[in-house]
């Protein structure tokens, strides 16, 4: 009767002790797996083809991180729907630590843009760091008779709507960045949509259409040739690689800013000491000497990040791409 009277306080205490036994196996398990990381290849996916520029800058990183940790960060090309189907792969991918994701803008422009996605963009990741930004410059064909921001703005308010852009497509980080100009100038550039960022530049390069956002990487050879002028860059300020180019914010668009963002992902749940880990050899890895030299030949500038910072900026990054998407009324099915 006595043990009868305790039973049910027992049973609670027991449940108790076996839910605390199992956290503590756990908390052991990921401590003894974060002590012995990394003892097997990483995966490194990269959302987009092969020799662009997200693919570019993620190969350089990988090469450093793989000598500093003594084992290899092997890039995996996963491209497809805008990013969305190499992120799925990460998404589902088991939380160790050894399958990690290289995100650029279009992870927080594709919940705006996209109707339903096969993952959670905020809560399916793990941030671990920033590790670089990379601008857009605005550049224009010689025929398009202006050579700063003001004197476009002038011609675009004088020639509304007459004014061609190319772009990547409908909804690419171009795109989204002409149209932010277009917003915060108060001008209108018309769309001239091409299929990829590679034949936009080389419609602007052909002189079929007047203006680009291009990627620094993609642009630069074409700008030092001659065969493109530019006119702003679209950084919050100058880049190291180019001083001599103003930010389009200070060239009569105050506040204008479409940096491409660059970081690590791994799945959620991935164990905090190999988070901690990773953000350690990504930051050292960006700020060795070869890596600056590195990015300032492709013109990104590097920008590390706490993890807490990085998830920060991706929500934001989400809420001012958003406001873009739907001023314009985008919706990709």
């Amino acid at each position: 009767m006595h043990c009868a009277h305790y039973g049910p306080q027992l049973a609670v205490i027991f449940a108790a002790a076996a839910i605390l036994a199992v956290a503590a196996s756990s908390a052991a398990f990921a401590q003894t797996t974060s002590a012995n990381y990394p003892i097997k290849p990483i995966r490194m996916v990269v959302p987009f083809a092969q020799g662009g520029g997200t693919d570019v800058i993620a190969r350089h990183l990988a090469a450093r991180m793989s000598e500093s940790l003594k084992r290899q960060i092997v890039v995996d090309n996963r491209a497809g729907a805008n990013g969305i189907v190499g992120t799925e792969n990460v998404a589902n991918a088991p939380a160790d630590g050894y399958t990690l994701l290289f995100v650029s803008s279009p992870h927080s422009v594709n919940p705006s843009l996209y109707a339903k996605l096969p993952y959670d963009t905020v809560r399916d990741f793990a941030p671990v760091s920033m590790a670089a930004t990379s601008p857009y410059v605005l550049v224009a064909h010689g025929s398009l008779p202006v050579r700063t921001v003001k004197e476009l703005i002038a011609l675009a308010k004088a020639r509304p709507g007459q004014i061609d852009y190319a772009s990547g497509g409908s909804g690419s980080s171009a795109h989204l960045a002409a149209e932010l100009f277009n917003q915060m100038a108060g001008i209108k550039l018309r769309e001239i949509p091409y299929k990829g960022a590679g034949p936009a530049l080389t419609a602007v390069l052909a002189g079929q259409v007047a203006l680009v956002f291009g990627n620094a990487l993609t642009v630069k050879p074409h700008i030092h040739s001659g065969r493109l002028r530019a006119l702003g860059i679209a950084s919050p300020k100058r880049s190291a690689s180019a001083p001599e180019l103003p930010t389009i914010a200070e060239s009569g668009v105050p506040g204008y800013s479409a940096d491409a963002v660059l970081g690590v992902l791994a799945p959620a749940r991935t164990p905090r000491l190999i988070v901690e880990l990773l953000n350690a050899e990504v930051h050292k890895a960006m700020r060795s000497a070869e890596m600056a030299e590195a990015m300032k030949a492709v013109g990104v500038e590097v920008a590390l990040s706490t993890p807490e910072a990085f998830g920060q900026l991706i929500e934001a990054e989400i809420q001012r791409w958003g406001k873009v998407v739907r001023a314009l009324n985008l919706k990709v099915e």
